[in-house]
């Protein structure tokens, strides 16, 4: 597919799936706290694509397009309630709805590549163990700034408020927080390991001028 027929299936996928997220019976704020990694990151992206500074390869955009839309979908029912994994919950009998544990791994998984990317095209790095290390400090650091949102919002809108609930998604667990930043750790290792080589082939393309 042409690139630029390839970005435009992505943004009108994303686009819809925006709308479809927004008509929510959240009230707007909560809605906004979870959409807006994704409405800013695209904005950005689109930003840097448009002023040609820097353009990622094709396997990150996809990526962050399912990133996005994990996180829409988060926007659309929270975190702590969404229909699927509500289906699991009772199915399984497990005590909480998992759906935030898949957010907090997509949390890692997919901003490692893009950290990756960065790294290994804007700084002397090489590939190897020191990036490897990195790339999940790194991807930690995002995770940890995210708790801190959290708490942030919990501060601003009462710990009981209803909002605030929906938000951090808690589930009544004590332990959320650090089981998030645990998610997002694996995510970030495992990316790496099962990723590494297919985003070594794309970064040569993409610097070779094929991509």
């Amino acid at each position: 597919m042409k690139e630029k027929a390839f970005y435009l299936v992505m943004v009108a996928g994303l686009l819809a799936v925006f709308v479809w997220s927004f008509v929510s019976d959240l009230s707007f704020t909560t809605w906004f706290l979870e959409v807006a990694p994704a409405v800013f990151g695209a904005i950005a992206l689109a930003a840097a694509y448009a002023a040609k500074r820097f353009t990622f390869t094709r396997l990150v955009y996809v990526l962050l397009f399912f990133h996005a839309i994990v996180l829409m979908v988060g926007g659309k029912y929270t975190y702590a309630e969404n229909p699927l994994f509500e289906w699991i919950k009772e199915a399984l009998d497990l005590e909480r709805n998992h759906y935030d544990r898949l957010g907090h791994f997509m949390q890692g998984f997919v901003p490692a590549m893009v950290i990756r990317e960065v790294l290994l095209r804007t700084s002397p790095l090489k590939k190897g163990k020191w990036l490897f290390f990195l790339v999940v400090s790194v991807a930690l650091a995002i995770s940890a700034f995210y708790e801190f949102v959290e708490w942030w919002v919990a501060v601003w809108k009462g710990a009981d408020a209803k909002e605030a609930v929906d938000f951090l998604g808690s589930q009544g667990d004590v332990w959320d927080a650090q089981w998030d930043m645990f998610m997002c750790m694996c995510g970030a290792i495992l990316a790496q390991i099962f990723l590494s080589r297919v985003h070594d082939k794309c970064l040569a393309r993409k610097l070779g001028g094929t991509d």
